[in-house]
C-alpha cells in the first residue's frame, strides 16, 4: 500500500507571506461568508413561508444528504482529484444559488422550494468539503500545513464576524432575492479565485480508477484502521466532537436561559470562545509548526474540558467568559493540529476519503447529539450535562495521550 509521495517543494517564503497561498486563502474566506449569508437567505425566507416548526425544517433537512454522501464524496475527490471537485462544487454553488434568486423574482418563497434547495446544496457540500480538505497539501510545502490550518481558523473567524451582518444588511436593502444573489456571488468570487490557484500534482493525481466506488470507499476505511497514527487520530476527532459539539451550540444557549443572563450573557461567551479560538488560529499562522504536535494535541484537548467543566457551575457571565476563552484556544488548537496532522500523515491518493471521514464526525455525526443534549438539560439542568460533556472530552484526549504513535507525531519541519 505504501506509494511515493511527490510532495511540492516548500515554498521561498511562509505560507502567509506566499501569493498563491493567499489566494486560495481568499477564496475559501469568500466561500465561508457566503455560506453565512446563504443560510441568513435560508433562515430568512423559510420564516416568512412557514411557521417555526417548518422554518426548523427547512434548516435541518440540509444536514441530511450531507452526512449520507459525505463518504462518497471523499470517494470523488480522490477519484477526479480535489482541484477539480473543489472548482466544479464551488461554480455548482453560485449557479445554484443564483438560480434561486432568479426564481424568488418570479414566484414567492415556497416552503417545498427552500427544502429542494436545502437538500441540493447539502448534497452538493457532501461533495465539496472532502476536497476542500485535500487542497492544502497541494498548495503549499508539507512544513507550512500547520500554519495552513491557522490561516483557515483566522479565514472562519473573519466568515463568523463579517457574514451575518452582510446578510443582514442585503436582507434589509433587497430582500431574500437579493441575499441569495449575494451569496452566489461571493461562490462566484471564491470559484474565480480557486481557477488562478497553483496546484502541485501529487502521486495518485489525475490515474483513472481500477476498482468500483464502494470499493474504493472500503480501501479507505481500511487504510485508516491500519494506519497507526490515523487509526486513534480519527477516535480523538470523534470522541472529542462528541463532547464539545453540544454545549457549544444548543448547551449554550440553554445554560444562558437556565441562569437568567439572557442573550446579551450569551453573545458574551460565544464572543469569548470566538476571541480563544482567533487567538490559537493567530499563534499556528505565526509560527507555523509546534514542537511535538501529537502530545500538545491532547493535552490542548484535556486542557480545554476544564473550560467546559468550569461552564457547568460560573456563578456569573464574567466566570463563564473567561472559561469561553480557554476553551475556544485549546479546542481551537487542537483541532488545528488534528487537521495538520491528518494532511500531513496520509498517502494524497487517499487524502480525500480520510477527510470525508474526519468530517462526518465533526459536520455529520456530533450535531446528532444535539437534541439528546437539550433533553438531557431539560430532565437534570445544565451543570450535570456539561460536565458530562466534559467527561467525553477528557475521553478522547485519554485516547490521544494511551496512543504512543500520536504522542510521538511530528509537524514536518
Amino acid at each position: 500500500m505504501a506509494t511515493t509521495t511527490l510532495i511540492p517543494p516548500a515554498p521561498a517564503r511562509p505560507a502567509h507571506r506566499d501569493g498563491n497561498v493567499l489566494r486560495w486563502l481568499a477564496a475559501y474566506t469568500s466561500s465561508l461568508v457566503g455560506d453565512s449569508v446563504y443560510y441568513m437567505a435560508l433562515s430568512w425566507a423559510a420564516a416568512r413561508s412557514g411557521s417555526a416548526g417548518q422554518a426548523g425544517l427547512v434548516l435541518a433537512v440540509g444536514a441530511v444528504p450531507r452526512a449520507l454522501l459525505m463518504l462518497g464524496g471523499g470517494v470523488i475527490a480522490d477519484r477526479f482529484g480535489p482541484r477539480r471537485v473543489v472548482i466544479g462544487s464551488d461554480a455548482a454553488r453560485s449557479l445554484i444559488i443564483l438560480g434561486m434568486a432568479a426564481a424568488l423574482l418570479v414566484t414567492g418563497p415556497h416552503l417545498w422550494l427552500l427544502i429542494v434547495l436545502a437538500l441540493v446544496f447539502g448534497a452538493v457540500d457532501a461533495v465539496l468539503l472532502p476536497a476542500l480538505g485535500a487542497l492544502p497539501p497541494r498548495i503549499t510545502g508539507p512544513g507550512e500545513l500547520a500554519r495552513v490550518q491557522g490561516l483557515k481558523g483566522l479565514a472562519a473567524r473573519v466568515a463568523n464576524i463579517a457574514g451575518a451582518p452582510l446578510g443582514g444588511l442585503a436582507v434589509a436593502l433587497g430582500g431574500t432575492a437579493a441575499t441569495f444573489a449575494a451569496a452566489g456571488a461571493l461562490f462566484a468570487v471564491s470559484t474565480g479565485l480557486l481557477v488562478r490557484v497553483r496546484m502541485a500534482r501529487l502521486d495518485g493525481d489525475g490515474q483513472k480508477a481500477k476498482e468500483p466506488p464502494l470499493r474504493e470507499l472500503t480501501d479507505g476505511l481500511r487504510y485508516i484502521r491500519r494506519h497507526r497514527l490515523l487509526a486513534p487520530l480519527m477516535l480523538v476527532i470523534a470522541v472529542g466532537e462528541l463532547g464539545f459539539a453540544a454545549p457549544l451550540n444548543i448547551g449554550l444557549t440553554l445554560l444562558a436561559q437556565e441562569r437568567s443572563w439572557g442573550a446579551a450573557g450569551m453573545g458574551w461567551i460565544v464572543a469569548a470562545f470566538g476571541a480563544g479560538a482567533g487567538a490559537a488560529s493567530l499563534l499556528l499562522s505565526v509560527r507555523g509548526r509546534l514542537p511535538r504536535a501529537g502530545l500538545v494535541l491532547p493535552v490542548s484537548l484535556l486542557g480545554g474540558t476544564t473550560g467546559i467543566a468550569g461552564l457547568a457551575y460560573a456563578p456569573s457571565v464574567a466566570l463563564a467568559a473567561v472559561a469561553g476563552v480557554l476553551i475556544g484556544l485549546l479546542a481551537g488548537l487542537s483541532g488545528a493540529l488534528c487537521g495538520a496532522l491528518v494532511q500531513t500523515a496520509t498517502e494524497p491518493a487517499y487524502l480525500g476519503r480520510v477527510t470525508a471521514v474526519a468530517s462526518l464526525f465533526t459536520l455529520g455525526i456530533a450535531p446528532l447529539g444535539y437534541p439528546l443534549a437539550g433533553a438531557a438539560i431539560g430532565l437534570w439542568g445544565a451543570g450535570p450535562v456539561f460536565l458530562a460533556s466534559a467527561g467525553v472530552c477528557a475521553t478522547g484526549a485519554l485516547i490521544g495521550l494511551a496512543s504512543g504513535h500520536l504522542r510521538r507525531a511530528e509537524l514536518p519541519r
